[in-house]
């Protein structure tokens, strides 16, 4: 794992809280008032808390930009498929003072990450998963496309290619698991027999994962958020919920709510709640962060089990 400048989470410029707040002050002067209070960043966007009620973010990457302006287009149409409160951007601003990218403000939606939750509360958000899946799901591909939204960008549904950069991430992490974690891991790859499942085109979040889940005080998802990896594509994308944030014995009412769901598309959806925390793992042991890196391994652990 190199560290250093050459990790695909770097930014490529950085945006500080007087540059945040110059920006927004001059672009919506009803909010000059409003401190502005840097809350962290994704892989895309740093993001600034303004004010208590309202969330600004802005891409510190190029390839951010496009999804930034994708989302501005497309969030507000969603409201009546969007079961769970969202961001649901108000404010639209523009570069300015050689900052290079559009931004956009949104309600502060309460809550926390679902970070260290018992299987008991999870499991309270079986249903409340599903049904917002399958209303978001339903949203009119049409309009989508229309919109400039793009087709499965990332191949997901490619499982060679997914089960061959596990391998080689599982090899590189080999030092951050223990022999067990490390063995199953490797024993449900060897087992995975599945390489390509039949193209399906849903609207897609295309990012689901608890980075971009809030819960509120019981432990239920109230909050889905970062909507920068919207896409069409296949619906396992997003139903790696079931297995990433469901424990086993919630999966049941999740599908029971959502609806019937073919083997292949489970196959796929675990394999992303496997993937996908991996990912963040890397990321998490280059920040030397200790408690991301346990939350990834306890999902890794979670969606493994049945």
């Amino acid at each position: 794992m190199g560290m250093g400048s050459t990790n695909q989470w770097d930014a490529e410029w950085e945006v500080s809280e007087e540059l945040a707040h110059k920006l927004i002050s001059s672009q919506f002067p009803q909010l000059a008032s409003q401190s502005v209070q840097k809350l962290g960043y994704g892989w895309d966007n740093t993001v600034f808390l303004v004010g208590i009620e309202y969330v600004f973010r802005f891409p510190r990457r190029e390839v951010a930009i496009n999804r930034l302006r994708m989302e501005g287009k497309i969030l507000p149409k969603l409201k009546d498929y969007c079961s769970i409160a969202y961001s649901l951007p108000l404010f639209f601003g523009e570069g300015d003072y050689n900052y290079p990218a559009p931004f956009l403000g949104y309600p502060y939606l309460s809550g926390e990450f679902p970070i260290g939750l018992t299987d008991k509360q999870r499991a309270l958000s079986a249903t409340t998963l599903a049904q917002f899946l399958k209303s978001l799901h339903a949203f009119p591909v049409q309009i989508a496309q229309e919109n400039g939204v793009q087709y499965d960008h990332r191949n997901l549904i490619d499982i060679v290619m997914r089960k061959e950069k596990l391998h080689k991430f599982i090899s590189d992490l080999a030092l951050h698991f223990s022999k067990e974690e490390y063995r199953e891991l490797s024993n449900y790859l060897e087992q995975l027999g599945t390489e390509k499942v039949k193209p399906k085109n849903v609207f897609l979040h295309g990012d689901l994962h608890f980075k971009n889940m809030l819960v509120d005080e019981n432990g239920i998802v109230s909050g889905i958020i970062d909507w920068g990896d919207i896409n069409i594509g296949h619906p396992a994308c997003d139903l790696n919920v079931a297995y990433s944030f469901l424990p086993p014995d919630a999966r049941s009412d999740f599908f029971k709510e959502y609806g019937d769901v073919d083997e292949e598309t489970k196959i796929l959806a675990r394999l992303l709640a496997i993937y996908i925390p991996i990912l963040i793992m890397m990321q998490a042991i280059d920040y030397k962060d200790e408690k991301l890196v346990a939350e990834a391994k306890a999902i890794i652990k979670r969606a493994l089990a049945d």
